[in-house]
C-alpha cells in the first residue's frame, strides 16, 4: 500500500507540477555540497523557507500566495550554521535571506555616504556606512563572510508551487546518501490548494467575464513520500501554525502519527515570533520567551535550533541498552 500511495504521488508531480528545467543542475549541486560537508565532518541542514505562489494561469498574472516573510527559516539558517551545520537553503525569491534579513527596512542608500576629507568629498569609489543606521553591520559581514568563505550556506530560490514540490524532492534525493547526517528542517509556509497545469487558462483570465468561480485540488502530501522513500533516515521536522490554540497540540501529534517523521513546531499565529511547542513522539516541550529577552533582541528560533540539534545527536547516536549477562 505504501508503495503505491509512493508511486502516485511521483505521478502526480510529474503530471500536474511543471518541472522545473534546472532541476537536474540544483539536485547535482546539493548532493556535491551534502557529501563535502559530511566528508568534511559537518551535518547538513535542509531549510525551506518562504510562501509558495499558486498561479492562476500558465501565462501568470494573478494568483494565490502564501502569508509568509520567511523570518523564521532565515534566522534559523544563522543559528544552524553558528551550530556546526551546513545549511541548504531553499527559499521563496525576495523572502527574507540570512544575514542581511535585519536590515530589510533600512533604505541601503540612506546609510550610506561618499567619504568626505576636508570638507570635499573625495573619490566616488570612496564610500562610508553610517553604522547607526546599520546596528551590528561590522559584526554581521564578519559573520556572512566566513560563512561565505567556508562555503557552508548554498542558496536555491523557488516561487511556485510547483518549483518548490521538485526541489524539495530533488533535496531530499540529494541528501539521502549522507542518511542520518541530514535534517529537513521545513518551514516553508506551502499551499494546500493549487489549479494543475492541464486545467489552467494559458492567457489572462478577464474580468469581463463576469464573477470568477475557481475549484482547486488538494496538494499532495509530500511529507510521507519524503519520510518513507526519499530520505528515510533523515531527521524531519515539520512546521504547524494554527489561529485555534485549542487544536494546534493535537494536530501536531496527528502529524506525527500520519507522517512518522521527528519532530513538529507547533505555533500560534499570534504568539510565534516568542512562544512555540517542539512536539516528538515521546515528548512535548515548551519554548518561550520573557519580556526582557525579547527586549534584549533574543529570537525564539535560537532556543528551537538549539532543541533540534541536541535531538539531532540523539538520533544520531541512540544510547544503547546493555543489559546484564545470565
Amino acid at each position: 500500500m505504501a508503495e503505491r500511495r509512493i508511486s502516485s504521488i511521483d505521478g502526480k508531480l510529474a503530471e500536474e507540477f511543471a518541472i522545473p528545467s534546472h532541476v537536474e543542475d540544483v539536485k547535482e549541486k546539493m548532493a556535491d555540497f551534502a557529501m563535502r560537508h559530511t566528508e568534511a565532518g559537518r551535518r547538513v541542514v535542509l531549510i525551506t523557507s518562504g510562501g509558495t505562489k499558486v498561479p492562476l494561469e500558465s501565462r501568470t498574472v494573478r494568483f494565490l500566495d502564501n502569508f509568509s516573510s520567511g523570518r523564521r527559516g532565515a534566522a534559523s539558517a544563522e543559528y544552524f550554521i553558528e551550530s556546526g551545520y551546513a545549511v541548504i537553503f531553499l527559499h521563496r525569491h525576495r523572502s527574507l535571506y540570512p544575514y542581511t534579513r535585519m536590515f530589510l527596512t533600512i533604505n541601503m542608500l540612506d546609510a550610506l555616504q561618499f567619504k568626505v576629507t576636508d570638507g570635499t568629498a573625495g573619490n566616488p569609489s570612496d564610500v562610508v556606512v553610517d553604522q547607526q543606521m546599520l546596528p551590528n553591520i561590522v559584526k554581521v559581514l564578519k559573520q556572512y563572510q566566513e560563512v561565505k568563505e567556508g562555503g557552508l550556506l548554498l542558496p536555491i530560490e523557488f516561487n511556485t508551487l510547483s518549483e518548490y514540490l521538485h526541489l524539495l524532492k530533488a533535496a531530499a534525493q540529494a541528501l539521502h546518501p549522507i542518511g542520518s547526517k541530514a535534517m529537513f528542517y521545513l518551514a516553508a509556509a506551502v499551499s494546500d490548494f493549487y489549479i494543475p497545469a492541464s486545467e489552467m487558462p494559458e492567457h489572462k483570465i478577464q474580468s469581463s467575464n463576469g464573477p470568477l468561480q475557481l475549484s482547486l485540488n488538494m496538494v499532495p502530501k509530500i511529507l510521507s513520500p519524503l519520510v518513507k522513500d526519499w530520505a528515510p533516515q533523515a531527521f524531519v521536522i515539520s512546521f504547524k501554525l494554527e489561529t485555534d490554540e485549542s487544536i494546534l497540540l493535537d494536530r501536531a501529534c496527528r502529524a506525527l502519527d500520519t507522517y512518522r517523521h521527528q519532530a513538529v513546531v507547533a505555533n500560534v499565529l499570534d504568539s510565534r515570533r516568542g512562544q512555540v511547542v517542539v512536539v516528538t513522539p515521546e515528548t512535548q516541550v515548551e519554548l518561550r520567551l520573557t519580556e526582557e529577552e525579547v527586549q534584549k533582541g533574543v529570537e525564539i528560533e535560537e532556543r528551537i535550533v538549539s532543541n533540534l540539534t541536541s535531538a539531532h545527536t540523539k538520533f544520531i547516536n541512540p544510547v544503547s541498552l546493555h543489559l546484564p549477562e545470565t
